[in-house]
């Protein structure tokens, strides 16, 4: 995994706008696919992005969902009448009740263009059988895709952690939530050792561990909230055994949508928790208003020896673009309390369906030239 050793190196979450409508159904879909993929890594280049992806658009430019279709042992049931999804559910959703039903009428909580992510839409999946990963064919088309069109330098594939991928399934197979959990973990293994032994760098999304906190970890209370969160992270490193830590970046991140997000778990109550996970690097949260403080965590935390931080400099959250030079103070702060080295400027979570394409690529940009106005004052 690259380190900032000769200048400060920029990466990003993985999802970014798309570029142009897909059909699956079409005979020329791959050349298409492959097109688009090619174009979203020139233009990351272009953007002065040194660690790219393929913008998850192999993936269908969703986190979750693209997994439906690798599991084996579920089966997808219309949810039960009367039933809220978890991620209309929590705290932040009754005390800023007004503002979710306007932000849910207006569509604001996601930039979704002809309503392209129906959020909270999504099937139940129930499990009713022994768990298998089944998205061999799918997951190598994924990675020859993106190793063909990447070109030289580090790329990364994105996948997802047990802890998130439980919260959208139920179990109605194994007799106990350890059992299930477990089994993810197994399914999940396989995908994660295929990227990895692909030579591609494998980042593990695991947005709903902490999000969960004004869900059901505010009645847990924290010290139970932090138990269950320890527990989802064994599991995750029960999945990544064998795998090179070099080879593993993990995201932990607060769900991101527009919206007011104050019953965030703040990130030094769970900063050591994260930390047990068996990574090279970690992506957090730094440059929206709820967590921009908390690169203050640093100056009383220690990073691991060979570990490196690759906080959110710019933001989904906002449309106001971030000047390169607060940019480059965001990142000389990261680098005084961690060592330059240790740090690569990130984003805080995915562009795709979070942001106007025009303005996740001018965010890309000043993190780009952000970072070159950091690397003159710190190298």
């Amino acid at each position: 995994m690259q380190r900032s050793v000769k200048k400060i190196l920029t990466t990003h979450v993985g999802s970014l706008p798309s570029i142009g409508s897909l059909d699956e159904a079409a005979a020329d879909y791959e050349t298409q696919l492959r097109a688009q993929v090619e174009t979203i890594v020139r233009m990351q280049r272009e953007a002065g992005i040194d660690i790219v992806n393929e913008g998850e658009f192999t993936k269908g430019g969703d986190w979750l969902s693209f997994i439906d279709k690798r599991f084996g042992g579920f089966e997808a049931r219309a949810r039960p009448a009367g039933e809220r999804p978890l991620i209309v559910q929590g705290k932040d959703r009754e005390d800023f009740a007004a503002f979710y039903q306007y932000a849910t009428e207006t569509g604001r909580l996601f930039y979704a263009p002809g309503d392209q992510i129906k959020h909270g839409n999504r099937p139940v999946w129930v499990c009713t059988g022994p768990i298998a990963y089944t998205g061999q064919a799918e997951l190598k088309r994924e990675i020859d895709m993106l190793k063909a069109t990447a070109g030289p330098g580090e790329v990364f594939l994105t996948s997802t952690a047990p802890a998130s991928l439980e919260v959208y399934r139920r179990n109605e197979h194994y007799k106990t939530e350890m059992d299930y959990l477990y089994a993810l973990a197994d399914a999940l293994a396989v995908e994660y050792r295929a990227i990895a032994a692909s030579g591609v760098i494998l980042q593990v999304d695991d947005a709903w561990l902490p999000a969960l906190w004004d869900r059901i970890g505010m009645q847990m209370g924290l010290e139970n909230f932090r138990r269950r969160c320890v527990v989802r992270v064994e599991a995750l490193n029960h999945a990544l055994k064998g795998i090179p830590e070099e080879q593993i970046r993990y995201h932990l991140c607060w769900g991101s949508w527009h919206g007011p997000h104050a019953h965030d778990l703040g990130l030094e109550k769970i900063v050591d928790v994260m930390l047990q996970v068996k990574a090279g690097a970690y992506l957090i949260e730094g440059a929206n208003a709820r967590h921009e403080h908390e690169w203050q965590v640093w100056e009383n935390v220690k990073l691991p020896a060979g570990k490196i931080l690759m906080p959110g400099i710019v933001t989904h959250s906002t449309d106001t673009i971030e000047h390169p030079e607060l940019v480059s103070q965001r990142i000389q702060r990261y680098a005084k309390a961690l060592g330059r080295d240790n740090v690569v400027a990130g984003a805080d979570c995915g562009f795709g369906g979070r942001a106007h394409p025009q303005i996740a690529w001018a965010k890309l940009k000043a993190l780009a030239e952000g970072a070159a106005l950091a690397t003159k004052a710190l190298f």
